[in-house]
């Protein structure tokens, strides 16, 4: 089963760039430009995982945790940002996140990490997970 994320982000550069990264992965990629788009597309349809910037055109990535948990389904935030150091990673953490991640992206670490965020909602056959290292 693939698995729907929806990234939320001002920056159509890095959708398509995240694109090329897991376009080998069940993993479905949506992206929407802003919080308000994000909202409606949550009303519309479910995600495993939220990939959010920390700082968007309408919004911050608290606004997105907000809107998560009004949806009846669970699904994983995870937020990105270029100042992800420690102390933002623990605050995301301690505040509902899933994780964080730095940009500019890592490959493997945005593999790894939304792979393992979605698979908390689809457990995958155990020969895929060689296949995100």
């Amino acid at each position: 089963m693939r698995s729907r994320i929806l990234f939320i982000s001002g920056r159509q550069e890095d959708a398509l760039h995240l694109s090329q990264m897991l376009h080998t992965l069940p993993l479905k990629l949506e992206h929407v430009p802003s919080l308000c788009h994000a909202r409606t597309r949550l009303n519309q349809l479910d995600y495993d995982v939220i990939l959010t910037e920390a700082n968007l055109p309408d919004g911050k990535w608290l606004d997105v945790l907000h809107l998560v948990r009004e949806c009846p389904r669970e699904t994983e935030v995870i937020v990105t940002d270029p100042q992800a150091d420690a102390r933002f990673w623990a605050e995301a953490l301690n505040l509902g996140a899933y994780d964080l991640l730095a940009q500019p992206f890592c490959e493997p670490e945005v593999r790894r990490i939304l792979f393992n965020a979605c698979s908390r909602a689809h457990p995958q056959p155990q020969t895929m997970a060689a296949d995100v290292a």
